[in-house]
């Protein structure tokens, strides 16, 4: 049976397809066939639907598919026609499925519809790369080609599936509840969260994701994102503030509120956009509000727990802020006004070719979980084609096609495929092997069998697994097969050694390439994605609590524009053009060398009377902060790759772990350095009290927690991290209560993460006294 149950939908599906595909294979193959009297032009016009529609998992409805199918014809003849010219020579055929088998498959760097087309494709040179060598009938293959493409193309518009809600959809939906929860008692926290969640990748259908490399497509995944983070940060704050607000945080969240109606509109008809600048305006005059507060005499300041709600307002309406700039770079395609901070909307201004190429570069690397899987893919048909051509297999191209349609990114997966495919081919094969020896030469029984036996295996061998769909299709395949030349029931022997020839190369591939999928690699790269980020912690607290001229060092390490103090002076936040100075930053810190176990050993606190310098990294001139985020956007890209990959594999025994935990830890520290440098409060003077303290020693102990992690997730074994506990309810000085919430919150995620990471402690024995034991050693 199959590994998951198919839900009412998902069966209904696979029967349209199973329809649309048999259709379309049989409108080409039999007029040609019986009509036309050309096999070969028939042979392409059967195969042509089968690799496009069937084979090659191209998502999205009817209308997406068709014209997917539409602009994948000129490259499928392309390469029919390579393979037809190349067959001359197995070498010769081997070199370009090398070449044809990496750019397919690398192609899934353009998103799942590439990817999805990719086998298809490969799949119309193989066929053609076999001999015979018939340049003579290259007329005919590609006729019989286009035309079984068209056919295809024209089901998929009059018989469509239906089409999934587009993610721009489900953004306006989740800007309308976030509307909602602005209004103490709108939405339930978990509500909120449930919606959040729905913006998720992993929810949401292949074809409607925004995994293209150009700006609207990278504009609205961060826009999920924030409006996600949006969601939390309400549910947050309806949880520590359920029965009401003060005045100011409420004129700010009616702002917020204001705003989300009106970008979920604009997201939906591309009119009437936020007014520029409104929501801005609305933050500067909060935190005018919060300066005046912060400055006022001791017995006239709001309590803790209302510097701590305005902290938390102020951070969900820089979520908003965010929102609001990347939903007008999805709609106009760019923004149109300037996008601040630069750092994170790096790709607003370059041009669609400069954004390709840099996914492209990317992913060239042998960390890229894409990278990997062509190689292995493009090796894994290389070895087949060569072994194939040298021992002269018949009908090799089946070879071929095992290897493509059975290897999987770990070879224990490779492994459970291939034992079900040769136990169904086996079946197919007996049961293939009887029905010609028993039928003959009568091709018109053949030609009667052929539409429904494809009916049957298209609708179920999807629903009950890979070994009846694998068995189904040796059924079509001798059905077919015996009515284009004679044959007898060595077919079925010959299939059935193709079989298992591609199956043990490709075990053979999938042990020696990258055995364990995205498994090793999403550890590594979650670990590098967190250090990257982490060493923006302790240069976002120095920022924020450096005052006088120490503020006009950038959190990146490039000179800032003049930041507010908190008696107000200085610029407003958002005046950040023609700042740029011609200092130079201070020269970066040597980050701590790492331990055998991969962990860096636990930060020591200055020595008295010193104060340590921020970790400066190479910043931006002309943004007021320009934090040097663009690494951690990039580690980001590819944990993102690592984790999405490792979500369709085969579970392993980690399955604890809190992937996703760690994905938004890693936002929380990349928009922290954005926007606390921007709009936090700071004092005339650097920072020294007790909350300053606190801060820098929950920023470096943040740190070494993320070293602790990142250890464990590479393997090592470090020692737990000596927390401080949290600061008390004393009224916190305005210059840390921003970083307290912040850094709380950081500490709170990265609690989670840990716990996630370490198997439960067994309960210490418990002696007749009543007392616990302490653990032998």
């Amino acid at each position: 049976m199959a590994d998951v149950i198919p839900t009412g939908q998902e069966r209904a599906t696979i029967v349209r397809r199973a329809v649309r595909v048999a259709v379309a294979a049989g409108a080409g193959f039999y007029p040609l066939l019986y009509g036309a009297g050309l096999p070969v032009m028939a042979l392409y016009a059967l195969f042509a639907p089968i690799a496009v529609g069937l084979l090659s998992p191209v998502p999205g409805s009817g209308r997406q598919r068709a014209s997917v199918m539409v602009r994948a014809l000129p490259p499928a003849l392309a390469l029919a026609t390579l393979g037809t010219l190349l067959a001359v020579d197995t070498w010769a055929a081997v070199g370009g499925m090398l070449v044809v088998g990496f750019l397919l498959a690398f192609a899934a760097v353009g998103g799942p519809r590439p990817a999805g087309v990719g086998p298809g494709l490969q799949l119309f040179y193989i066929l053609a790369c076999f001999p015979p060598y018939a340049p003579d009938t290259l007329a005919q293959r590609l006729s019989g080609l286009t035309i079984g493409i068209l056919l295809l193309t024209a089901l998929e518009l009059l018989l469509p599936d239906p089409p999934a809600t587009p993610y721009r959809e489900r953004i306006a939906r989740a800007l309308d509840e976030a509307a909602r929860a602005t209004v103490p008692g709108g939405v339930p926290p978990e509500r909120l969260r449930e919606a959040g969640a729905r913006l998720r990748l992993s929810a949401v259908p292949p074809a409607e994701r925004p995994a293209g490399a150009g700006r609207s497509d990278r504009a609205l995944e961060q826009a999920g994102r924030a409006a996600r983070r949006l969601l939390d940060q309400l549910a947050t704050l309806a949880e520590t503030s359920p029965t009401g607000t003060d005045a100011a945080s409420a004129a700010l969240l009616d702002r917020v509120s204001r705003l989300c109606t009106t970008s979920a509109r604009f997201l939906r008809t591309g009119e009437d956009p936020p007014v520029p600048g409104a929501l801005e305006a609305a933050m500067r005059d909060f935190r005018a509000e919060r300066v005046r507060q912060a400055t006022a005499e001791p017995g006239e300041r709001p309590p803790a727990e209302v510097e701590r709600r305005h902290s938390r307002v102020l951070a969900l309406a820089e979520s908003a802020r965010m929102v609001e700039i990347t939903t007008d770079i999805a709609v106009h395609g760019r923004p149109t006004e300037p996008a601040f901070p630069r750092r994170l909307f790096w790709y607003a201004d370059l041009s669609t070719p400069r954004l390709w190429a840099r996914r492209v570069v990317g992913n060239t690397t042998f960390r890229s979980v894409l990278f990997q899987n062509a190689v292995r893919t493009a090796l894994g048909l290389a070895a087949a084609r060569a072994v194939a051509g040298s021992l002269d297999l018949s009908h090799g191209f089946w070879v071929l096609l095992v290897v493509l349609t059975l290897g999987r990114t770990t070879a224990g997966a490779t492994w459970q495929a291939v034992r079900q495919a040769v136990a169904g081919n086996g079946a197919g094969a007996l049961v293939a092997g009887a029905l010609l020896i028993g039928l003959g030469p009568h091709t018109d029984v053949y030609a009667a069998l052929l539409a429904p036996v494809m009916l049957v295996a298209f609708s179920l061998g999807p629903l009950l697994g890979i070994a009846y769909a694998q068995g189904l299709f040796t059924l079509v395949v001798a059905t077919a097969f015996a009515q284009i030349e004679p044959v007898t029931w060595r077919l079925s022997e010959a299939r059935m050694i193709d079989v298992v020839t591609g199956s043990v190369i490709g075990l053979l591939c999938g042990l020696l390439a990258w055995p364990a999928g995205a498994r090793s690699e999403v550890h590594r790269a979650m670990a590098d994605l967190l250090r990257t980020c982490a060493e923006l912690v302790p240069g976002t607290t120095e920022a924020l609590l450096r005052g006088g001229a120490g503020a006009e060092v950038a959190v990146g390490g490039a000179q800032a524009a003049p930041q507010p103090r908190a008696d107000g002076s200085g610029p407003p936040p958002g005046d950040t053009e023609g700042h740029s100075g011609d200092r130079q930053p201070p020269a970066p810190q040597a980050a701590p060398e790492a331990g055998p176990d991969g962990s860096r050993p636990p930060p020591q606190p200055p020595p008295t009377g010193t104060e340590t310098p921020p970790p400066v990294l190479p910043g931006e001139g002309g943004s007021q902060v320009a934090p040097q985020t663009l690494p951690g956007v990039h580690k980001l890209r590819l944990a993102e790759a690592a984790y999405a990959q490792y979500r369709t594999e085969t579970p392993a025994e980690d399955t604890r772990t809190d992937w996703h935990a760690m994905l938004i830890a890693a936002n929380h520290m990349l928009l922290g350095a954005h926007y606390l440098p921007r709009f936090g409060l700071r004092s005339p003077v650097d920072a020294t009290d007790a909350s300053a303290a606190w801060a820098r020693t929950t920023a470096r102990e943040s740190v070494a927690e993320v070293d602790r992690i990142a250890a464990l997730l590479t393997g090592g074994a470090p020692e737990p991290v000596r927390r401080r506990t949290a600061a008390d309810d004393r009224p916190p000085a305005p210059l840390s209560v921003d970083l307290e919430v912040w850094l709380e919150s950081l500490g709170q995620q990265l609690t989670r993460i840990d716990a996630s990471l370490t198997a439960p402690q067994p309960p210490q024995p418990v002696t007749p006294s009543g007392r616990r034991t302490a653990p032998p050693g």
